[in-house]
């Protein structure tokens, strides 16, 4: 197993992912990564990836703080009363607070998923973390206010010291000339305060020498009245070493008290750590979580495999998908050097390698390998000096272990089987080996230049030929896999390419056998003929694209043209309201002259002038008629439709759901909200009909024709204007108001509802300047407060 994740570089993709660490043990987690003993702990592994690869592109970000080793605090926390160290002690207190700010994630995730569990294992305690941090200072020393004791310790200490050394500094500008230092000055020796002076001076200083300079000729003296002085700083230093260890003693046992909490959380933290690297990676990757099948009677499905190192590098990788079914056991994969066959067999490996690991391997979605239980590989040149072994002595060495060992839930991965040998010995190996291989291995994935091989996916050996596909007009590889056909070597082509001399070409071509020539151009027939596929396939898909670009400038032109279409039924409405206003001016004039000349006439005489008035009123609606039939309507309305006593209907001069209440001969009565109206049959529609305000502008039409013609108004003392839009309150409100005039009576009362203010706005807009309205006000508490309006009239 070791062997085979080595040479398919499954450690090389492990060091990439662990740079995407925080800490150093995060990353040496990843490193230490292998894949699992079932399926079933990978699953979980990869969801868990997949999670925190959600969240951290979700845009909220998933952060995780560098985490500071603590192997060697957890070691020294062990030892019952031994001292942690300044770094150990802030270590400590660092991981409790990145625990605490991860657990503050919590809400966010999973609480099935492997990443809340390892973040409820998380521990961090505020008030220790603070009492750490408060001990230390900015460059990791204990602080002069740990404890006051330290506190009256250091100044002492320092006052101690000033003093030492101004006296120091007074006494060595005493000496003479010939025993002073020129620009010497106190300094500290062995962790004494001497003065410099001349090797011939030192009886003349006196005290003792501590230090002598390089030449000898200077010695460094601690003079004798400083020594008493010095010894009283000695003392406090004590003190203070003495204060320092009681603080880190005492900051220790509080660690050591929650030692198994740190640990687990801890380790908790590593894992965590783990799992970001590979979710960082994932998306680097675009890799999806596969399924794994664990049974041989589920087949193979990869979709859009990529070797991840290459996708680092630049993105340089070219995806393939493979499709085997159960029964297809041995993939055999040929073509010519350089052409990817080696990076293939190992993009292979890893992919199942590293999803078993609990690494999202680059894959597309709806992708299904196998749950392998162990990995071999031969690939490159495995020769041994030590052992005495040849290449091909390595390679049979290493098939003898793989056809003894393998069993029906491995893989094996085989770079250029039964080569370094001869041609046909090493093919008749290989065969045997692999039909070997097919009824024992799970997969059998090998490389192949042999001939021979090439013919043994036709031999219902469960073996399916494979090729990765070269350009033969460039001679470069494209690097695309391709199912049920094998490659070409192109050696002679190549050959010559690179200059080879054209009578050893011909004479080779003269040594190969008339088989051989013949499966050569069969080959590269196959090959001209998929490219003229492959040709007429992009010019489908580009015409397909051509056509798909039509249908949408189509739709486009579709909706701009019904947009005017809803454009000009607007204005014709916004005519036909202009026409009804022109009326009522006509029928406002009218009224207001007959009541000028009957100004002093008896209250018989006005209500006379009155019904004159409105006779008035109804000559100019049929004026008003007439006008509207010359705005467009193009048909008479249908009278096909037949509605009955009790119907839902619809009067094409309202929006509004109405019910019909009684038929008389070719009208109707209606009730539309509060207010009876009497209208022509063949302006009634059932309200389930399919003429509805979105038949087209054909309907509108319709609609306005119909509206136009003057109904028998029966007029009500109320109505109802709620669940109208506000666009929608002229057409019911203005025919309410005529009908109320029309039928004499005193007040009208309009209920809109209270809800946002926008109806009874409208209708404030539509009855201000109104002379027929002597009083315009919102109802009393009794008629409906403000989400009603009375209207009194004159």
């Amino acid at each position: 197993m070791d062997h085979a994740l080595r040479v398919i570089e499954f450690d090389r993709v492990l060091a990439a992912i662990g740079e995407r660490a925080v800490s150093e043990a995060g990353c040496a987690a990843v490193h230490a990564l292998r894949p699992l003993a079932d399926a079933s702990s990978a699953v979980r592994s990869l969801a868990a990836v997949h999670e925190l690869r959600r969240l951290i592109e979700s845009g909220d970000g998933w952060a995780l703080d560098t985490i500071a080793p603590l192997d060697g605090a957890l070691r020294r926390l062990a030892i019952e009363d031994a001292p942690l160290e300044p770094p150990q002690l802030l270590a400590c207190a660092q991981v409790m607070a990145v625990a605490r700010a991860v657990r503050r994630l919590d809400a966010r995730l999973d609480p099935d998923g492997l990443p809340a569990e390892h973040v409820s294992r998380l521990w961090g305690e505020a008030a220790l973390e603070k009492r750490i941090a408060r001990t230390f200072d900015a460059t990791g020393a204990v602080a002069d206010g740990a404890s006051p004791e330290l506190g009256r310790i250091r100044r002492a200490l320092a006052t101690r010291r000033g003093r030492l050394v101004d006296e120091l500094t007074r006494y060595a500008r005493e000496l003479p000339e010939r025993v002073r230092v020129p620009d010497a000055s106190v300094t500290v020796r062995n962790g004494r305060y001497c003065i410099p002076v001349r090797r011939e001076g030192k009886g003349i200083a006196g005290g003792l020498v501590h230090d002598a300079s390089a030449s000898r000729r200077t010695l460094f003296v601690e003079p004798s009245r400083a020594i008493e002085a010095m010894n009283e700083i000695r003392e406090l230093e004590l003190r203070e070493a003495r204060e320092v260890d009681r603080i880190l003693r005492d900051l220790s046992s509080a660690a050591r008290a929650r030692a198994s909490e740190l640990a687990v959380s801890y380790t908790a933290l590593v894992e965590l750590d783990s799992l970001r690297a590979r979710a960082l990676f994932a998306g680097e990757m675009d890799a999806s979580p596969p399924a794994f099948s664990e049974g041989p009677s589920e087949g193979i499905r990869i979709r859009g495999a990529r070797h991840p190192l290459l996708v680092l590098d630049a993105g340089g990788a070219v995806p393939f998908d493979l499709d085997l079914s159960a029964g297809e056991r041995v993939l055999l994969v040929s073509g010519p050097n350089a052409g990817g066959k080696t990076v293939f067999l190992k993009t292979l490996g890893l992919l199942s390698a590293l999803a078993q690991s609990g690494v999202l391997p680059p894959l597309g979605d709806g992708s299904r390998i196998p749950f392998f239980r162990r990995f071999f590989a031969v690939i490159g040149d495995e020769q041994s000096i030590e052992a005495s072994l040849s290449t091909f002595g390595a390679q049979a060495r290493n098939l003898a272990e793989i056809l003894h060992e393998a069993g029906d839930r491995d893989i094996v991965l085989f770079d250029e089987i039964g080569s370094a040998t001869d041609p046909a010995e090493g093919g008749a190996l290989a065969a045997a080996s692999l039909r070997r291989l097919a009824r024992q291995a799970r997969l059998t994935v090998a490389t192949t230049h042999l001939g021979d091989l090439k013919r043994l996916g036709d031999e219902k050996a469960a073996a399916v030929n494979a090729s990765l596909e070269f350009d033969g007009t460039r001679l470069e590889p494209t690097y695309r896999l391709v199912r049920d056909r094998p490659g070409r070597s192109y050696a002679l082509v190549i050959a010559a390419r690179l200059g080879v001399p054209e009578d050893v070409l011909a004479a080779a071509r003269d040594r190969l056998g008339p088989e051989h020539v013949s499966l050569d151009t069969l080959l590269a027939r196959l090959e001209t003929e998929r490219s003229e596929v492959e040709d007429l396939r992009t010019q489908l898909e580009r015409r397909a694209g051509e056509t798909a670009d039509r249908e949408r400038d189509l739709a486009s032109r579709e909706t701009a043209l019904a947009d005017s279409e809803r454009a000009a039924a607007l204005e014709r409405e916004a005519e036909r309201l202009a026409v009804l206003r022109e009326a009522r001016k006509q029928v406002e004039a009218a009224i207001s002259r007959l009541e000028s000349e009957f100004a002093t006439g008896d209250e018989v005489r006005r209500r006379e002038s009155k019904r004159a008035a409105r006779g008035e009123v109804e000559r100019a609606l049929r004026t008003s008629s007439r006008a509207l039939r010359a705005l467009g309507e193009s048909e008479p309305p249908s009278v096909a439709r037949a509605v009955r006593v009790g119907d839902a209907v619809r009067w094409n001069a309202s929006d509004r759901p109405a019910r019909l209440v009684e038929i008389r001969q070719d009208r109707g009565v209606i009730e539309v909200g509060e207010l009876r109206l009497t209208v022509p049959l063949r302006d009634l529609t059932p309200h389930s009909a399919p003429e509805t305000r979105s038949s087209g502008p054909a309907r509108l039409h319709e609609a306005a024709g119909s509206a136009q013609r003057r109904p028998d108004f029966t007029a009500a003392t109320e109505v109802d204007l709620r669940g109208l839009r506000v666009d929608e309150v002229e057409g019911m409100l203005n025919p309410a108001v005529d009908a109320a005039v029309v039928g004499d009576l005193p007040w009208l009362k309009i209920i809109h509802g209270k809800g946002t203010g926008a109806l009874r706005e409208r209708v404030g807009q539509l009855l201000a300047g109104d002379p027929r309205i002597r009083i315009l006000r919102a109802g009393e508490s009794n008629e409906g407060g403000t989400g009603v309006t009375v209207v009194e009239f004159e």
